[in-house]
């Protein structure tokens, strides 16, 4: 991992660790697993006019984290998280903050990319959308992953975060049929990449923005990564840690 990456992504985790300290519960494992992806496209990918659009929406925490990073959601704002006199809820809200879409609810978040990208067919903008592999069960992403290529948009940017985990089940318990993945991609017209996702210089190498097809980066990641006692537990789904945990995890972390 590069070192700004590295460091980056310490900063991303400690701030949702210190946010967890403040509300009963979030959704800390699948915001950790999705922390290296989040962080290349807003630290190096991403272009001012493009759009990003958090499809897997119960992860808002990471989406606001990254955005008071870089300055667009003040301290005093992310303090007040799920709290009654603050604008930040579980889930992003639409055009709060600059946020691109309103998201939570499982399987709208590409079919939003997908009218984005038609409208901008003409421009160099892309459209990211980072999604869940078990969000990957709604029928509604597979009836757009088929409206995309065959509408050819090659200007959206897939990246699933593939942690195999969905609540408290893991996905290729309950649907060992999506598997494996990128087969599928393949044939409904798309190309793809499998990566690391928790390696920041694979996912850049991997992440294929000038693809002819519709692009799906499968990134293999560990819900709760990195911390020793929350990865691959499905309790951390929507759990805050305790103080305790909180400092190991927070050890762990800088350790990391």
């Amino acid at each position: 991992m590069q070192p700004a990456s590295k460091e980056n992504c310490k900063l991303i985790r400690k701030k949702i660790l210190d946010i967890s300290q403040k509300v009963s519960a979030l959704h800390v494992g699948g915001a950790f697993s999705s922390v290296e992806l989040i962080e290349k496209i807003f630290f190096k990918l991403k272009e001012k006019s493009d759009t990003f659009i958090l499809s897997k929406g119960h992860a808002g925490i990471l989406l606001y984290s990254v955005l008071n990073i870089l300055g667009k959601i003040k301290n005093q704002e992310l303090d007040l998280y799920c709290k009654s006199k603050g604008d930040l809820g579980v889930h992003p809200d639409y055009n709060n903050y600059g946020i691109s879409a309103s998201t939570g609810s499982l399987g709208h978040g590409l079919g939003l990319a997908a009218g984005m990208a038609i409208a901008e067919m003409n421009t160099t903008k892309k459209i990211f959308v980072l999604i869940s592999d078990g969000e990957l069960q709604e029928g509604s992403v597979w009836e757009t992953i088929l409206f995309i290529s065959s509408r050819k948009l090659n200007n959206i940017v897939l990246l699933v975060d593939n942690n195999n985990l969905q609540s408290s089940t893991k996905t290729t318990d309950t649907h060992p049929t999506l598997y494996p993945i990128d087969k599928k991609f393949t044939s409904f017209g798309w190309n793809f990449a499998n990566c690391n996702g928790h390696n920041s210089l694979e996912i850049e190498k991997k992440l294929n923005l000038n693809s002819k097809k519709p692009f799906a980066l499968i990134a293999k990641t560990i819900k709760g990564y990195p911390i020793s006692f929350m990865k691959n537990d499905p309790k951390w789904h929507y759990r805050s840690p305790d103080l305790k945990e909180f400092k190991k995890a927070m050890d762990e972390i800088k350790k990391n």
